[in-house]
């Protein structure tokens, strides 16, 4: 065979085939293979049920793609509830947190820090560091740091602080850093105050909002029970257990109206990426805000971290 190899190239057909239309050849598969690589989404919440509830149906439809995606506690939730805490309570949660993870198709991780006492310290600058970088992220999502909770603050701080640290080789030099900067993006609230949260990129979750709404049945404590600012009367009022039909209609009904909510009061972000008459039939919607800090995406490079928007 190698002698008849040899032969062949003696021939400048043969020649030019191998030296140069091979290598091209091979040069587009790499190239494809590259641009077929899964994206790596951290969704970064600061209680077991944040990053569930601002971007689970973005996180289903991103691993329906086949995309790897993570959600991310910066706390252990040990104090949301009205009536347990402690131990008990965060190791119910984060179990809770995994079951939602399992039927969006998603990783979850649970920190163990105090609800309630999360503050922006080195050494939490290096563990969001480090989980962004372990993660290999292509986006990391979080709250806006001027949310109304202190922990929803403190995350949004926190990864600021690490957008710029992530590519800097002797922070954390025990972790290796990002060959390219994430783009950061901001989870959507009401707040007015510095500003008003832009939807610069609305997704529509139509597909999945079935799927959420069952994933989200998994977070009892929060939803069924009233978590930190529930009560017994709240409890009591809410379908019991032992009717799940009548729980997921009650949590359909609710994820209903604040879905559509965001759908209608972001409609033009989504007809920017939609188009007027696409845009027109989405029902359920989550957005995102793009951060100032770390890489600014094209619109043409959004439509590729965000697979199911349509194409131009």
């Amino acid at each position: 065979m190698r002698c008849r190899l040899i032969t062949l190239l003696a021939y400048p057909a043969f020649a030019i085939f191998f030296s140069v239309i091979m290598p091209a050849v091979a040069s587009a598969q790499d190239t494809e293979s590259t641009a077929k690589e899964p994206l790596r989404i951290i969704v970064f919440g600061a209680h077991p049920d944040d990053a569930e509830y601002k971007a689970g149906g973005s996180a289903a439809l991103w691993s329906k793609a086949g995309h790897a995606v993570k959600l991310v506690s910066v706390t252990n939730g040990d104090i949301g509830h009205w009536e347990m805490s402690g131990g008990q309570l965060a190791k119910r949660r984060t179990r809770e947190s995994a079951l939602v993870a399992q039927r969006l198709g998603v990783e979850s991780q649970v920190l163990d820090n105090h609800d309630g006492e999360l503050l922006p310290t080195l050494e939490n600058r290096r563990t969001i560091t480090r989980l962004i970088r372990d993660w290999k992220a292509d986006i990391v999502i979080c709250h806006r740091p001027w949310d109304y909770h202190p922990d929803h603050r403190y995350v949004g701080i926190l990864v600021q602080d690490a957008a710029y640290m992530v590519a800097v080789p002797f922070f954390c030099p025990d972790s290796p850093p990002l060959d390219k900067n994430p783009v950061f993006l901001y989870s959507s609230d009401g707040f007015q105050k510095p500003y008003a949260f832009k939807a610069d990129i609305a997704v529509a979750i139509d597909d999945v909002f079935e799927q959420k709404v069952d994933a989200l049945m998994a977070l009892v404590s929060q939803t069924f029970e009233g978590g930190a600012l529930g009560s017994a009367e709240i409890m009591a009022a809410n379908p019991p257990e032992d009717k799940p039909e009548a729980r997921r209609e009650w949590l359909r009904k609710r994820w209903h109206g604040r879905q559509s909510a965001e759908a209608d009061r972001f409609r033009e972000s989504l007809v920017k990426w939609y188009g007027d008459e696409a845009a027109k039939e989405v029902k359920y919607a989550e957005t995102f805000e793009i951060c100032e800090f770390g890489r600014q995406p094209t619109d043409d490079e959004i439509r590729e971290l965000f697979p199911s928007l349509p194409k131009k």
